[in-house]
């Protein structure tokens, strides 16, 4: 319902000059509202043309040496970084889903995919046992103290991001549905353009 101000009462009751007001009054709210959402737009594109890079944060390899994220991306490469933990059902299904691909994607799009666990101390001694379990053919990271998953804001995995050959983080994406890793290549095809 249009909400009439006060003085809008007070004009001349004739039905064609009240229609008239409210047709004007309603064209500025019209206009308010257009103004508002380009507004936003404008917002919204300035935030987001900002590129996002990877975060400085030290993580392990599986053999306990630590070492900084940023070292482990190359900047010659796509890279995928896949948040997971030994206890998270979709993030198995996720990775094995990605190992299906992953040789196809190295070779057509000059893919890397690390799969960065984040368990923590009372689990980690375990990740070894279900990466070979499931056979995945690309890089285990460990960030037991969670520090890149407190700097990249992950709440819960599975959690994956896609950096491109630039270093800018293009893509970000939570939780797994079956078919998201056809969704991640259509990803790769328009990078490689």
């Amino acid at each position: 319902m249009l909400k009439v101000p006060i003085y809008l009462w007070l004009l001349p009751t004739n039905f064609c000059h009240w229609e008239f007001f409210i047709h004007q009054y309603s064209s500025v709210l019209s206009m308010k509202k257009h103004f508002l959402i380009l507004a936003l737009s404008l917002v919204s594109v300035l935030v987001f043309a900002q590129s996002k890079t990877l975060p400085s944060a030290n993580v392990k390899t599986m053999e306990g040496q630590t070492i900084n994220i940023q070292e482990v991306v190359q900047k010659d490469k796509i890279t995928v970084i896949s948040f997971w933990a030994i206890w998270c059902a979709p993030c198995r299904k996720e990775l094995d889903a990605i190992s299906d691909y992953y040789d196809e994607w190295k070779e057509k799009y000059n893919v890397e995919v690390i799969a960065l666990s984040i368990d923590d101390s009372r689990t980690v001694a375990n990740v070894k046992g279900v990466v070979e379990k499931h056979g995945w053919p690309f890089r285990v990271i460990l960030d037991t103290q969670r520090e890149l998953m407190l700097a990249m804001n992950v709440n819960n995995p599975p959690f994956m991001m896609v950096i491109d050959k630039s270093g800018n983080i293009v893509y970000e994406h939570l939780g797994y549905t079956p078919g998201d890793e056809l969704e991640l290549e259509e990803k790769f095809k328009a990078m490689s353009k």
